[in-house]
């Protein structure tokens, strides 16, 4: 695999980099709220309640949707990197792993699971204020018991240690948002998030990869080749010393890779077959990356396809007996951030949860990076 992408010809106006903020955060809670109304049906539930096609809209949704720990702890992550990128504004270095852990303690806090007395306090801050954050939306056992631990987990001190649910993957969208650092660094900024809840090497490995994707993305780079780029990089070098490729990790994504390639839309059974159903990360992150690649337009074609590209992709990524909210938040921060905010339905950004704290959230992070 090559080392660095191959930029094609882009089919539609290159989007701010304000924009790929907005689009990936925006985008990403949209997929979260819709797969959200179905997480724990199956297939045939599904199609039982929408019909064959399954949930492919909101206003199938007679009351609403709400977005899931997904966009909340896609916040928290937002919010600790702002901190430290503050800290870093004002000439004062920081420890950008103890920011976030900072950060995923105080969303910890809003779950009903007491902070342990160990662990040091911090002063809220804006995005604490938001009772829409606050609610209990089934969170992840691991997101949980890692960060009521008291313990910083790391790389070399492991909470959960067997542990490679999608938690870490679905919140790390924003590491690849931060613009003028190199590939190596957002790769462990990411690998390192993941490891305060997650210990197995898995869910270390895709969230950085995810995060890969969408610093690739932000680069202005294809959709195919982010993603093709970003899995080589588990072999140019940034893994921890004595770490190897996953096995699982690598044949899931090449996996999708393959079939996303191919252009080959998989009924939502031979979709769990073929990449999981996304309860750990690296199935998660496959069935996101097969969704967006199986339904992008053909680049030689008119433009104008961005929505339709977002709401095929979300559909596909939704409707399957699996993790829908994840997979399709993550195909969400995805999409949004290749095309920015021109590729979100108005209608399902009208029925959205809360879009001013999601909004408030990119904005701050635009300020503070320059965008």
């Amino acid at each position: 695999m090559s080392t660095e992408p191959v930029t094609p010809p882009a089919p539609f106006p290159t989007p701010s980099h304000e924009s790929r903020i907005h689009g990936c955060l925006l985008g990403g809670a949209l997929g979260d709220s819709l797969g959200y109304a179905v997480e724990f049906d199956d297939i045939s539930t599904i199609r039982g309640k929408f019909g064959p096609a399954g949930l492919q809209d909101f206003s199938a949704l007679d009351g609403g949707s709400h977005f899931s720990d997904d966009t909340q702890l896609t916040l928290y992550t937002v919010d600790g990197l702002l901190e430290a990128l503050e800290w870093a504004n004002s000439g004062v270095a920081a420890d950008t792993n103890a920011c976030l852990w900072l950060a995923y303690l105080r969303w910890l806090a809003t779950q009903d699971v007491p902070v342990p007395e160990t662990a040091p306090f911090q002063p809220p801050r804006w995005i604490d204020s938001h009772g829409v954050l606050k609610h209990r939306r089934a969170p992840g056992d691991a997101c949980l018991t890692g960060l009521a631990t008291g313990e910083m987990g790391t790389f070399f001190r492991p909470v959960n240690p067997d542990s490679k649910g999608c938690g870490t993957v679905m919140r790390s969208a924003p590491f690849g948002l931060v613009p003028y650092i190199a590939a190596d660094a957002i790769y462990k900024l990411s690998a390192d998030a993941a490891s305060l809840t997650h210990g197995h090497p898995a869910a270390r490995q895709s969230a950085g990869i995810f995060s890969l994707v969408i610093h690739a993305l932000t680069a202005g780079h294809g959709l195919r080749e982010a993603a093709d780029y970003a899995l080589g990089q588990l072999d140019a070098g940034h893994l921890r010393k004595g770490e190897e490729p996953d096995p699982d990790v690598v044949a899931r994504l090449e996996a999708a890779l393959r079939l996303g390639t191919a252009g080959v839309v998989l009924e939502p059974e031979d979709l769990i077959r073929e990449l999981g159903e996304g309860w750990v990360a690296e199935e998660a992150l496959a069935v996101a990356l097969y969704a967006v690649l199986a339904t992008e337009p053909d680049p030689t074609a008119a433009a104008g396809h961005p929505e339709a590209h977002f709401r095929a992709a979300i559909a596909l990524a939704v409707n399957h007996s699996g993790d829908s909210d994840s997979t399709a938040s993550i195909a969400g921060n995805i999409l949004g951030t290749f095309y920015g905010e021109n590729c979100l339905p108005a209608q399902w950004l009208e029925a959205l949860e809360a879009p001013e704290v999601i909004r408030g959230m990119a904005s701050q992070l635009a300020a503070v990076t320059g965008a």
